[in-house]
């Protein structure tokens, strides 16, 4: 072994690097956007794996003329709830330097008193773009470093790109190098492959084209696997649907051009995935279970809030008209699915040409469920719901906009794969309803202000037998 990994391993096992960093990750923790705990205390930290990027030796650092890049998976520890896990896995990359030079005193985490890292500062080191320029070349020059390994697939990877990190990412974080490349960071990890890349490796041997393909990745390999971050081509001077959208409510414009092309790409993606992946049957029992468990998320919702609880009835009709379409032996096939579409999860082009990005899957559900196969009715009900949003962000709102979109989007679905989504009304009622219900729940916690925003989905929902 080398002296440079035998100071790695020294460090990365070190049993009192992580108390000597707790003081400062229970202050700057809590406070990052993609912190999934937030409201509940951290009680404790431990260490999952800590691996030397760039190793962080006692000379240069020391004087005040180095940095190192440390990598950490740490578990915060909190009570736990119905909804929450007690203690999440977060990703961690962190700078060391003697001083931090004022350009990155905006990544303060603060200053070491004691450990192996003792006067020395730590700082977020995504904003350092030395420190992120090292992991692009990490990735072209894949391999194991400490419990970390790098993979690619494809061409090799330019190199000399210079980093730019975006500040749009809530739930995680991204790197652009040059207009080449995006690199998406998981803060928040979970065990298993994560779908952001399982899912556009499958398309990409499936050779779908609406879908960026993965270029590179890197994993935690101890003490499992763990997908850490994704790196694909970043698709320079495309523009996201939602802001799209957007100005064309502003300018009074029709986007109906827009959504049946948006429809068309979700169905190619979709015919794509259920190609690749396997396709299970939902009969009697799942689908009763599938009715049952949008049931229970309506009984949570109104629970927490109770502007809901009035309509629950009209609303628990359209999950019960599912379970009675399972219990007289209708069935479906499930597959993979995007699992969070909406407008701010495409890019078109310039040329026109839609993409569908980030295929992690909503960020509070479980992974396993991330991953299960479901319905496609699930993805169009989520963009439906989206056109809506971007009506009632307007002002004055816009209904009949939503509408067009609306029906643009199923037709262009259903140019391209030849089933129309309202052909089947009460599957599409009810997964737009248990979004509906989703939506409720998020902005009465998140953003109050836009509660009135799904509530006029749910009454309308809601009145939909009458």
């Amino acid at each position: 072994m080398s002296e440079a990994a035998s100071t790695r391993v020294a460090l990365a096992d070190s049993t009192a690097l992580l108390p000597s960093l707790a003081p400062l990750l229970h202050e700057w923790l809590p406070r990052q956007r993609w912190f999934a705990g937030k409201g509940r205390p951290v009680t404790a930290f431990s260490l999952v794996s800590a691996t030397e990027i760039l190793p962080v030796g006692t000379g240069s650092v020391a004087a005040g003329t180095g940095t190192g890049l440390l990598h950490l998976l740490v578990r915060a520890h909190q009570p736990a709830t119905p909804a929450q896990s007690p203690d999440d896995c977060y990703q961690l990359l962190l700078g060391v330097r003697a001083v931090l030079p004022p350009r990155l005193a905006p990544a303060l985490i603060g200053q070491v008193t004691e450990g192996p890292l003792a006067g020395r500062t730590v700082y977020e080191g995504l904003h350092d773009p030395r420190l992120a320029g090292l992991l692009l070349e990490r990735f072209r020059t894949p391999g194991t470093l400490g419990a970390l390994r790098f993979d690619r697939s494809g061409p090799a990877i330019a190199a000399g790109l210079a980093p730019r990190l975006l500040e749009t990412d809530q739930s995680n974080t991204s790197l652009v190098y040059g207009d080449a490349y995006i690199l998406k960071i998981f803060r928040r990890i979970f065990p298993g492959t994560n779908p952001d890349l399982e899912l556009p490796l499958a398309l990409a041997q499936e050779g779908c084209g609406r879908v960026p393909a993965p270029v590179a990745w890197f994993e935690s390999i101890t003490p499992r696997p763990l997908t850490l971050g994704v790196l694909q081509p970043f698709l320079s001077g495309a523009e996201d649907g939602w802001r799209l959208a957007l100005r064309a409510l502003a300018a009074g414009l029709d986007f109906t051009d827009e959504a049946h092309a948006l429809g068309r790409a979700t169905a190619e993606v979709h015919t794509a995935l259920a190609a690749a992946l396997p396709t299970p049957a939902l009969h009697r029992a799942q689908t009763e279970r599938l009715a049952a468990s949008m049931v229970r998320r309506l009984e949570a919702a109104a629970q927490a809030v109770p502007e809901l609880v009035p309509y629950v009835p009209g609303l628990r009709a359209a999950f019960d008209a599912v379970a009675a379409l399972g219990h007289r032996g209708r069935d479906w096939a499930a597959q993979r699915v995007h699992g969070d579409l909406h407008l701010g999860q495409t890019l078109r082009a310039a040329d026109g040409f839609w993409s569908l990005i980030d295929f992690e899957g909503e960020p509070a559900r479980p992974l396993p469920e991330r991953r299960r196969p479901q319905l496609p009715v699930r993805d169009i009900a989520g963009m439906l719901r989206s056109f809506d949003y971007a009506a009632r962000s307007h002002r004055p709102w816009n209904a009949d906009w939503a509408a067009r979109c609306r029906t643009a989007y199923c037709e262009g679905y259903a140019d391209a794969a030849g089933v129309d989504p309202r052909s089947e009304p009460e599957l599409l009622r009810a997964h737009e309803t248990d979004k509906a219900v989703y939506e409720v729940l998020y902005e009465a916690r998140h953003r109050p202000d836009w509660l009135p925003v799904p509530m006029a989905a749910i009454h309308r929902l809601a009145a939909a037998d009458d």
